[in-house]
């Protein structure tokens, strides 16, 4: 089993992503700063291999996600929105990437999003399925999906509607509009709200705490939450891929695109 002592910053295949231990607690940094940790192919390769090396490390009881640099995900590089660096179909893409994102709700250890900056899109909908949520004053949040011609894919929408509603939800999915700090916290999609000097260390109280409890506990308190509500996120997941697909494959994407490169108004067919 796996017994790694602190090392900040250990060696993963990438430096965009890293993973290091403290004791029983382990500490996932998104390290792409100068672009707002915004999301891409290289950096998602990384995840999968931390959540992979996690969900096999019986020796972990808390996990922290936080981000170094202004904000902790400003969500998929745009300019890898439905592209393919691989020979590989968007089905087959997508449904690789959730099926190693599935990988935390498998897990025995709480993982605690320390959010900060902006939270925007996909990486907004994979702090969502985490177990708890952090923000610093400040943090704004978005699911601008739409706007770039696609839909949500990583189960945010129904964990979003379980906490807040389909209103709110559809509110902020077909606006792409910004929920403040504030507002996050009155729906409970954020559990606390502190300034940006006490993020890393509550979230290293909370982590602590839960560390310290009998682990076998904390397993069974986790799976109960999973039984009242994950499912409805993973068959969202899974819908979600068959949505996505047919989405890049559209008319209206393609015109989208074609409008956006001739720098014109686009004319949607609803197809």
């Amino acid at each position: 089993m796996l017994n790694i002592p602190f090392a900040k910053g250990s060696p993963m295949p990438t430096d965009t992503i890293l993973l290091e231990y403290d004791g029983p607690i382990a500490i996932i940094s998104n390290n792409r700063p100068d672009k707002h940790n915004a999301a891409n192919d290289e950096m998602d390769d990384g995840l999968w291999e931390i959540l992979s090396e996690l969900e096999a490390n019986e020796e972990v009881r808390a996990v922290i996600w936080r981000a170094n640099g202004k904000s902790w995900s400003s969500g998929r590089d745009v300019g890898q929105i439905g592209i393919r660096t691989e020979d590989i179909d968007n089905l087959s893409f997508i449904e690789r990437g959730q099926g190693n994102f599935k990988r935390i709700f498998r897990m025995q250890a709480p993982i605690l999003c320390a959010l900060k900056g902006w939270v925007i899109g996909g990486s907004f909908e994979r702090a969502l399925c985490c177990d708890i949520r952090i923000a610093a004053e400040g943090t704004r949040f978005m699911l601008p999906e739409v706007v770039h011609g696609v839909i949500t894919d990583s189960g945010g929408m129904a964990r979003l509607f379980q906490m807040c509603g389909h209103g709110l939800t559809m509110d902020m999915i077909l606006t792409g509009r910004v929920m403040d700090a504030e507002e996050a916290l009155r729906h409970g999609v954020i559990s606390r709200l502190v300034p940006a000097d006490e993020l890393e260390g509550t979230a290293r109280e909370m982590a602590e705490k839960i560390a310290s409890a009998p682990a076998f506990t904390v397993k069974m308190a986790r799976r109960n939450m999973g039984l009242l509500g994950d499912d409805m996120v993973l068959r969202s997941i899974d819908e979600e891929a068959t949505t996505q697909t047919l989405t890049f494959a559209s008319d209206d994407y393609a015109e989208m695109k074609a409008a956006r490169a001739e720098e014109r108004k686009p004319s949607y067919r609803g197809r």
